[in-house]
């Protein structure tokens, strides 16, 4: 059992055998998907404790829904780095959830703006994120479909 687990999630090591790792997620795009995630990490997670300390009455469900943006951007990143095939599948899962928030929130910003006196990540499809929040999750589940189908393909 504990074979099968190394050979799903680990990369190929020198003179053929298996090891935990990386696989191929960070290689390619892979990095530069890790790289967008970090920045939004930071992005998110640094306006929305500012927002989250200084303002919190004007508008929590903005500020609330920022910080949980961070929150799942930081699982994306820390699953891209780990690597392997349940990294694989848990980032997957986490960024169709990420595109999922991201329309609902962009579009409930733009049918009942009254709602969030305040802008979040997700507002107006990431609108002020110059919306990378919206392109970002739609390039993760691309490139994570492609690394899954190499991997089954070179098992």
């Amino acid at each position: 059992m504990a074979a099968t687990r190394e050979k799903a999630d680990g990369a190929e090591g020198a003179g053929g055998e298996r090891r935990p790792g990386r696989g191929r997620l960070v290689s390619g795009p892979g990095m530069l998907l890790v790289w967008l995630y970090g920045v939004m990490v930071v992005g998110a997670v640094s306006r929305s404790a500012v927002q989250i300390s200084t303002d919190f009455d004007r508008a929590p469900l903005a500020y609330s829904l920022s910080a949980v943006a961070g929150v799942v951007y930081g699982f994306i990143t820390y699953s891209l780095v780990r690597g392997g095939e349940s990294a694989r599948l848990a980032a997957l899962a986490c960024c169709v959830a990420e595109l999922a928030g991201v329309l609902l929130v962009g579009t409930w910003t733009l049918v009942e703006p009254s709602a969030f006196p305040d802008a979040t990540v997700w507002s107006d499809f990431g609108m002020g994120y110059l919306f990378i929040p919206v392109l970002l999750p739609l390039s993760a589940i691309r490139w994570l479909r492609g690394a899954g189908a190499a991997e089954t393909a070179s098992a």
